[in-house]
């Protein structure tokens, strides 16, 4: 039979596994892999400008595509820069096969240039991580590599590749089967959990719905609203979890938690029967546990056994893919009795409706709502901080539409290469990218990705010259002492606050637009915000920055302040 090296056989698994896109960034330990990957025409190949952008790319056409993201980067500095991403990525379930150079095995242990554990450094934010020491393996740990990222709870693989053990030849056939002795993923419902839970939803007077991330994940949206108009049980979101039902659906209340709704906060203060699907109950969504759904019994359906009863204690725990668990609830429920528990929510949506007050000058509000109005179909992918939570309370959800965000991680930077990977995924969708001028300016760089690949995508900014979610931290809960966040601070004005001019914002980020080839547009009103979108969005393969000016007083309310309960809201004041 012939052989051929491991270099050969991992651009092999490559087109068995369908991966059409990689994003990658090349080094010694990986450029035999580089060359396979020159004489070959089915997968494509992405050269980003950094490999910390690289993985967020990958992870965005993960997001957007359904399919497994696909990266590889060389050892040493290289895999280190992958581990936010990482992280990024095993926080919000996104599946990831990452692959990364390493040196040979007789240096590894020894200090050797660009060698670093990966493996190691990465275990508690992986699925699986393994480096292949012999050549004998690798078809099979490629294999096993995407079954694992792929099913049960999605999420990372690393797979580190010493540079002797692909250059060395072995079988040329790639596995077609995968059976790995203790991971076997459970998906399937227990009938009589979820038969319990049902009986308890048909006698509850307040039920309410809390969807999380993991509907997205699993792609249940369209299933979901099916079974929230079976039900008339109204509905709540974690922010990951916004559009698993369109948000203009009339049994949709919106977010919960630290910067949720406060008929959604509410709502979870008095429900008698708390249904969740596809959350981990993290701590933004709590508050205090003791207090959090204080009326409430809890079911609690998740794939992961080990997010169940983690957090908050439940009632009823129900193992199983979100997808099929409500494809079977869809086959037993009946309408429930929802009538005076749903004027209650509407009474409190008319006590404090989600709106942001409305001001002579331009709001994020007054953007996001255009982005609604003028995007019928879209992606949109925020970066992290103030922005984000704007987008989240504001952007509307549909079937044509898609939210990406870092939920779990919270990692600045995510947006910009984010929409570049959406953006690749879906070259036919448009794809919009929300950030604030901080978190802009950490993955910049990839505008030259951008530009390169012809990716008309547009980029908004924020730019309130601060980096605003901690500064609004510092407004509410330390005395106004703006220590390390404004964004225009340097020598000219170190210790003389207010007693000296400001110096001039750096960078400018129109002139920035422009050096690398994009475009560029500054908003300062209200009228110019459509104008700006239409213009941009007539752009063919020219990726364009929108800047608008952004009031740093523009605070994110409601705000539950951290250790605190649901009940207590900061509202607008």
């Amino acid at each position: 039979m012939k052989k051929i090296s491991g270099n050969k056989l991992l651009v092999k698994a490559l087109k068995e596994e369908g991966v059409d896109t990689l994003f990658g960034y090349p080094g010694a330990c990986t450029i035999d892999i580089s060359d396979e990957l020159y004489k070959q025409d089915y997968t494509k190949v992405i050269l980003p400008r950094q490999e910390v952008a690289l993985v967020h790319e990958a992870d965005a056409y993960a997001r957007s595509t359904g399919k497994v993201g696909v990266c590889l980067v060389t050892s040493g500095p290289g895999a280190t820069n992958l581990v936010t991403g990482i992280a990024t990525a095993y926080y919000d379930s996104v599946p990831l096969v990452c692959f990364t150079g390493q040196v040979s095995r007789h240096l590894i242990g020894n200090d050797a240039f660009q060698e670093v554990d990966i493996v190691g450094i990465t275990r508690s934010i992986t699925k699986y991580g393994v480096t292949v020491r012999r050549r004998e393996d690798l078809g099979r740990i490629l294999k096993e590599a995407f079954y694992i990222a792929r099913t049960g709870r999605p999420g990372p693989v690393l797979i580190d590749l010493p540079k002797d053990v692909m250059g060395e030849l072995g079988d040329a056939e790639y596995p077609e089967e995968v059976n790995i002795r203790g991971y076997k993923p459970n998906t399937h419902v227990h009938i009589g959990q979820l038969k319990r839970a049902l009986k308890m939803l048909g006698k509850a007077k307040k039920p309410l719905f809390l969807a999380g991330g993991g509907v997205n994940v699993a792609h249940a949206q369209e299933a979901f609203t099916e079974l929230v108009e079976c039900t008339h049980v109204p509905v709540v979101t974690t922010v990951m979890g916004r559009g698993a039902i369109p948000t203009n659906h009339p049994l949709y209340i919106g977010n919960l938690g630290m910067h949720g709704a406060y008929a959604s906060n509410m709502s979870v203060n008095e429900c008698d029967l708390l249904f969740s699907i596809g959350t981990r109950f993290n701590d933004r969504i709590t508050g205090k546990l003791h207090s959090f759904a204080p009326k409430a019994q809890i079911v609690h359906i998740d794939i992961d056994t080990a997010a169940i009863s983690k957090n908050v204690q439940v009632d009823v725990p129900i193992v199983a893919d979100a997808k099929e668990a409500i494809d079977k609830m869809i086959e037993y429920v009946t309408e429930c009795d929802t009538e005076k528990w749903r004027a209650q929510i509407e009474a409190w949506k008319e006590e404090h409706p989600m709106k942001m007050k409305r001001k002579p000058i331009m709001t994020p509000q007054d953007v996001i709502d255009t982005i609604n109005k003028v995007f019928d179909a879209a992606i949109i992918v925020t970066d992290v901080g103030q922005h984000q939570m704007f987008t989240a309370q504001f952007i509307e959800i549909t079937h044509k539409k898609q939210l990406l965000m870092s939920g779990g991680l919270g990692t600045m930077g995510y947006g910009l290469p984010g929409a570049i990977g959406a953006k690749i995924g879906n070259p036919d969708t448009p794809v919009i990218s929300i950030s604030g001028d901080g978190g802009m300016q950490m993955n910049i760089q990839e505008l030259a990705t951008a530009v390169l690949e012809e990716l008309p995508i547009i980029s908004c900014i924020f730019n309130n010259n601060n980096l605003g979610m901690v500064r609004q931290w510092q407004k509410l809960f330390y005395g106004k002492r703006y220590s390390m966040t404004c964004l225009r601070a340097g020598a000219a004005c170190r210790g003389k606050c207010g007693e000296v001019p400001c110096p001039e914002y750096t960078p400018n980020f129109l002139k920035l637009a422009e050096s690398y080839g994009a475009k560029g547009i500054h908003v300062s009103k209200v009228e110019e915000i459509e104008p700006a979108f239409r213009e941009a969005m007539q752009s063919k393969k020219t990726p364009y920055i929108i800047e608008f000016d952004i009031d740093p007083e523009d605070l994110v309310y409601p705000m539950i302040q951290p250790g605190g309960t649901l009940e207590d809201m900061i509202m607008d004041c």
